[in-house]
């Protein structure tokens, strides 16, 4: 299945300030690398963003909030938010900050 091409429009815009952001297409999602990390995600209609393990439960406890899971097994420390969770722009600002945050503590990869 394609992923949303404008979600990860506005993803892009958010990250393209940024050095050392790339994009890669990975099982069908449109991945923004930080360094090398991968960051965020548009797998689909959502956004999987990588919040890091403790920040993970408190991600959960948010509206629109879902654990990433592709194969019967959650990923934690990354979060699958609904469309509804980033319809505005300050909510995929939030997301893409947060993710950004953990990223950025993370060895180049």
């Amino acid at each position: 299945m394609a992923f949303d091409s404008t979600l990860a429009e506005r993803v892009r815009d958010r990250l393209a300030s940024l050095e050392g952001v790339t994009e890669k297409k990975l099982f069908g999602c449109a991945c923004f690398l930080l360094r090398g990390n991968v960051v965020a995600g548009v797998w689909r209609h959502w956004l999987v963003v990588r919040v890091g393990r403790e920040e993970y439960e408190y991600a959960l406890r948010e509206r629109y909030v879902n654990p990433f899971d592709i194969t019967g097994k959650p990923l934690r420390g990354w979060v699958r938010i609904e469309p509804e969770g980033v319809e505005r722009d300050e909510q995929l600002d939030d997301w893409i900050g947060r993710a950004v945050r953990f990223v950025s503590t993370l060895p180049a990869a």
